[in-house]
């Protein structure tokens, strides 16, 4: 249980790739009370293995890099926290945030590293193949399909893209369209020219062998369509941007937040951006520069705030 009258110098929303780095830049500095609240699920819980992670030639599972994430930061004093939070706002010169179970948080600073939740379908057999054989960033594993035959699951608009963004890397596409979303006629032409497949049809199962890797996809017929890479598209990803806004944080159109270049700094004063709510390329080696960036200035700020209290000892929080 925390004590919702502790004022911490840093609360960190989100214990992701993003949020762990800053907490781990953070706790180094040996200066500062950072708690870390995480509601211990996300995008990185599903990823089975990144693959194009410095120091990983094997790849490593997003699960296993929150475990030594924490093991990392928790000796440095860190403290972790589970809980969802609900509502943010500014009080007098500190922020207050509520949890689910109506514990109150209370921070000097704020790093917003909530990233976004993908939107898939809970096939049977998805999850357990993601990472390993199923991807969602041609970016960080369009290098896994090299010249494989690759089942593309999606809707409309986004899964068509992303199969045309595949066509360099294998000749052997198929688009599964499982939602029978429509799309423009001008992408479909696009498909025939660089002579990916398509179907219209819900896929009910997904097939793997017992290290993750798929071998098929079963048709709502009962059809097995024969697969060695497969790619996920269905667009309508939700970034988890409420807590910015509740701040008043801007969001461009699609809900993800630019911060200052530099500083990774919100337009609101002392609240700060890191990871996939951000606007970024997404990836997980990017996440954890923009939480390591984000420390840096925090731990700036903070001790400028502590000189000031130092200075102004009946002025001090």
């Amino acid at each position: 249980m925390i004590d919702s009258t502790t004022l911490y110098d840093c609360i960190i929303v989100g214990g992701g790739i993003a949020g762990l780095q800053a907490a781990l830049q953070l706790g180094r500095y040996s200066a500062h009370r950072v708690l870390v609240i995480d509601a211990g699920k996300g995008r990185s819980t599903f990823c089975q293995n990144y693959g194009n992670i410095l120091g990983f030639p094997n790849g490593i599972s997003g699960e296993e890099l929150r475990r030594i994430g924490r093991e990392q930061a928790e000796p440095l004093g860190v403290e972790f926290h589970e809980d969802r939070i609900l509502e943010a706002k500014k009080e007098g010169e500190n922020f207050l945030l509520k949890g689910a179970e109506g514990e109150s948080y209370r921070s000097r600073t704020l790093l917003l590293a909530t990233g976004l939740i993908d939107r898939f379908p809970r096939l049977p057999g998805l999850v357990e193949t993601l990472g390993h054989s199923v991807y969602v960033c041609p970016d960080c594993d369009g290098y896994e399909i090299q010249d494989r035959k690759t089942v593309v699951l999606g809707a409309g608009e986004a899964g068509a893209q992303m199969a045309l963004i595949l066509s360099d890397r294998t000749d052997q596409l198929l688009y599964i369209n499982h939602e029978s979303k429509p799309f423009k006629p001008e992408t479909m032409e696009l498909l025939r020219e660089h002579q990916i497949e398509y179907m219209e049809s819900v896929v009910s199962q997904v097939h793997y062998e017992d290290t993750g890797i798929i071998n098929s996809v079963e048709l709502e017929d009962g059809k097995i369509i024969d697969t060695e890479r497969g790619f996920i598209a269905f667009g309508g990803n939700h970034v988890n941007s409420e807590l910015a806004e509740q701040l008043g944080v801007e969001t461009l159109h699609n809900h993800h937040v630019e911060t200052h270049p530099r500083s990774k700094m919100s337009n609101i004063e002392n609240v700060w951006v890191a990871g996939d709510l951000g606007a970024h390329s997404e990836q997980a080696n990017i996440a954890m520069g923009e939480g390591a960036q984000a420390a840096i200035w925090i731990n700036k700020t903070l001790m400028k705030m502590k000189r000031a209290d130092k200075e102004n000892p009946v002025h001090s929080h």
